[in-house]
């Protein structure tokens, strides 16, 4: 089987290659295929990907491509994990944002409606590259903002289309530790573990967890000190989530604690962005010429593995600081070491494949048209709710309406998605605004104006607006 990732020189890669080398079922991916147009970052990767394989003589194949033509044909699944203007461009949403007063978050915020609008136009020469080198190919979405991505690929692609996120089984495996229960990861797939969680990509609530059959999250939610114990609970407070009578996700800190998220990223020395162009720059050019010290590559120790150390080392610095400014808004605390824990997007795209290749039914939280399950929003509206994945097709599993306390947040937030999506096929500005305008996290009309004129201005992949 062969496996394609687009952004294969991006520094998450070697996740999923440590999964495929863990994979030792029939029908595993043998070969594995990197595309990106940065031939210099490719390599980079391929030589982790090397470290991670040495002394392993059934490890997939690697290959690097920085042509898409010559990087599909024959490829049984594709993962897209693309960034349009790199970490950079990340960096300077935030900011940007920041200068006129209101919260950049590349997803969630401001900063999410400039990164869709510069991606939009070229996932949609991806789809049309996809549709006439890999028809066959099921297309599996990692590209931020990843409702909107999904929902822009299924346009063109179909079925075969499904976007991931990690957030809601982190959210659930933190929950289930918070209660006392232990279960490893084939129980969220196999149904022994059932997650209700609804609503859109970073804009969701888990509300019933059952294992066995019997829904543990009422009895966690009735205690305020196990609800504090677990990630989510501190950033939230017990009060706020025992209220909600549900666990929001992480990304709703954003929505219910606005002012102090903002204060706390401004107070911040950069922006989470900057820092991580800063740290991934520092990675690049660490292992580009040679080792992590720049030396040349006959100099280098076949069995030194630097560039997986380096890689290992820059990853957990990575992690330990994952929404650092929300938790000083919180109160200031340091992730679990369970939370440093690998296992988020790689696991739910591995398990969608073997799901698909070998029949074997999996209950997963994927991104995926709407067609019917929320009442409130129409069928090709792409959400995020638990489906169930076998051979050849995914189908979303029955759930329950939208609470209260949900409704207009879901439907505002899909509203600012639909005119993003609008904005990016017309070229249409006035769209683009009103995206911008309509966002909780902008708070003036005028500031929306003022945010579009500033991002168009500074991206030059943005001048396609009218």
């Amino acid at each position: 089987m062969i496996l394609t990732i687009l952004g294969g020189g991006g520094f998450r890669v070697p996740l999923v290659y440590s999964a495929l080398l863990a994979d030792h079922e029939p029908g595993r991916v043998t070969e594995l295929r990197l595309f990106d147009a940065d031939a210099a970052r490719l390599g980079v990767v391929a030589r982790v990907l090397a470290d991670m394989a040495e002394g392993m003589p059934d490890a997939p194949t690697v290959r690097l491509f920085t042509g898409l033509s010559e990087a599909l044909p024959g490829t049984d699944f594709i993962f897209s994990a693309i960034r349009v203007g790199g970490l950079e461009g990340r960096a300077a949403d935030e900011r940007i944002a920041l200068e006129h007063g209101v919260i950049g978050q590349e997803t969630v915020g401001a900063g999410g409606i400039s990164y869709a609008l510069r991606t939009i136009p070229v996932v949609l020469d991806i789809a049309e590259a996809v549709k006439k080198h890999a028809r066959e190919a099921w297309f599996i979405n990692f590209t931020n903002p990843a409702g909107v991505i999904t929902e822009v690929m299924t346009e063109v692609l179909g079925t075969k289309v499904v976007g991931i996120c990690d957030s809601p089984l982190g959210l659930a495996r933190r929950c289930l530790l918070a209660a006392g229960i232990h279960r490893g990861a084939a129980a969220f797939r196999d149904g022994s573990v059932e997650i209700d969680y609804f609503g859109l990509n970073h804009l969701g609530w888990l509300r019933g967890l059952a294992v066995d059959g019997e829904d543990v999250l009422p009895r966690l939610l009735a205690d305020a000190g196990a609800i504090e114990s677990f990630e989510e609970g501190r950033l939230f407070g017990a009060s706020w989530i025992q209220a909600l009578g549900a666990v929001p996700n992480e990304y709703l800190h954003y929505y219910y604690f606005r002012r102090e998220a903002l204060d706390a990223d401004r107070r911040a020395e950069s922006t989470r962005g900057a820092y991580l162009a800063r740290q991934q720059s520092s990675f690049y050019n660490g292992l580009r010429n040679g080792n992590e010290r720049g030396a040349a590559p006959a100099r280098r120790s076949p069995t030194s593995k630097a560039a997986l150390r380096l890689w290992e080392k820059t990853k957990l610095d990575r992690e330990e600081t994952y929404m650092q400014s929300n938790r000083e808004a919180a109160g200031t605390f340091e992730r679990a070491p369970e939370d440093l824990v690998t296992g988020g997007y790689e696991s739910v795209a591995l398990a969608i494949m073997r799901a698909i290749r070998q029949g074997e039914a999996a209950r997963l939280i994927l991104n995926v048209p709407n067609r019917g399950t929320v009442a409130e929003l129409d069928a090709d509206a792409v959400i995020e709710a638990p489906c169930l994945v076998d051979a050849g097709q995914v189908r979303l599993l029955p759930a329950r309406p939208l609470p209260d306390y949900a409704l207009g947040l879901v439907v505002n937030a899909k509203a600012v998605e639909r005119a993003t999506i609008h904005a990016a096929l017309t070229g249409s500005r006035r769209s683009a605004y009103k995206a911008l305008a309509m966002n909780p996290l902008v708070d003036s009309v005028r500031v929306a104006q003022e945010l579009l004129d500033a991002y168009i201005d500074h991206f030059e992949q943005l001048q396609y607006l009218r």
